[in-house]
């Protein structure tokens, strides 16, 4: 009896380790650390908008429905680019790569739940949400993956306009429609991956170089992808300042956007010097540090809405 418990138990046990493991594979063709960044740019927006807290139902239905949204996105990504994930170590691990999942899967899943981001954004927020979120889908892949990631440096640049969609998407969930105020933060994305994703591109260089990804690090010299890094850098600090006049934002805004600017300024600057001297780039330390800055800079916009001082 006691035996044929034992192997009961270890059979519970196998197939809900097999089910974990499978679960497993298939968030990470949903890359969940890229959503991360993008909803926290969402659930700020949506404070902000109602100029305190929302219904937590829509802040969490919009939360959901816009994961899945960006999860969609990034498995139609690695079923598109599947063959030269092959050819990098960075992305040698991906289910698509390794086998654990097929490439007939990954688009169903893909399709499955982008699906379901519409239907949940429709039925917590409103048909404009929903809209977006298909919008971004539609660019992140047909725009950005499809037509330039491989055949143009500036890819990047204007692929990164589908990690915009979030701030529209929140804005839209609460309110129903889209004013000025969410496209300024909409641009301060759009200026701050440039910024933020270029000194990854530095850091794998080699990797992007053996798939024959026109990425910047792999055309110009660091130098150049330095200087870039400052401009964007600078530019997405003084368009996080426009905000202020606009929406109009308090002291608790005001004094982040300046601070975490100027460091994130600071850093670039950094990163372009050590290119200049022709040592180690420590590119990784400002790719980190445009992930703090951004972070803190959403924070504050849901922060300073909820401050009476003004």
């Amino acid at each position: 009896m006691a035996s044929s418990t034992l192997k009961r138990s270890a059979r519970e046990v196998s197939i809900f380790a097999l089910i974990a493991r499978r679960c497993g594979v298939y968030l990470a063709l949903m890359k969940p650390r890229v959503i991360e960044l993008l909803l926290v740019t969402t659930a700020p927006v949506m404070v902000l908008a109602s100029r305190g807290v929302p219904d937590m139902w829509l802040i969490l239905g919009t939360l959901a429905g816009g994961a899945l949204s960006a999860g969609s996105a990034n498995a139609f990504n690695m079923y598109i680019d599947r063959d030269i994930d092959t050819l990098m170590a960075r992305t040698k691990g991906r289910p698509l790569v390794t086998g654990e999942v097929s490439p007939q899967s990954a688009l169903v899943f893909a399709v499955t739940i982008g699906l379901a981001s519409l239907v949940v954004l429709t039925l917590v927020a409103n048909v404009l949400a929903a809209s977006l979120a298909l919008a971004a889908i539609l660019f992140y892949v047909l725009v950005y993956t499809l037509l330039l990631k491989r055949r143009t440096e500036q890819n990047i640049v204007w692929g990164g306009i589908a990690g915009c969609f979030p701030v529209l998407i929140g804005w839209a969930a609460v309110t129903g429609e889209i004013s000025l105020t969410p496209w300024i933060l909409f641009v301060v994305v759009f200026l701050w991956t440039p910024a933020h994703y270029w000194p990854l591109s530095l850091r794998y260089a080699d990797d992007y170089a053996a798939a024959s990804v026109p990425m910047l690090s792999v055309l110009r010299p660091k130098v150049a992808v330095g200087l870039q890094v400052i401009l964007y850098g600078w530019a997405t600090v003084v368009a996080s300042l426009v905000l202020i006049p606009v929406a109009p934002m308090g002291i608790v805004y005001t004094v982040v956007s300046l601070l975490a600017g100027a460091w994130f300024i600071a850093e670039t600057h950094l990163l372009y010097s050590r290119s200049v001297a022709g040592g180690e780039t420590n590119a990784m330390r400002v790719f980190h540090a445009s992930n703090t800055y951004l972070t803190a800079l959403f924070v504050a916009v849901a922060i300073d809405p909820l401050v009476v001082l003004r």
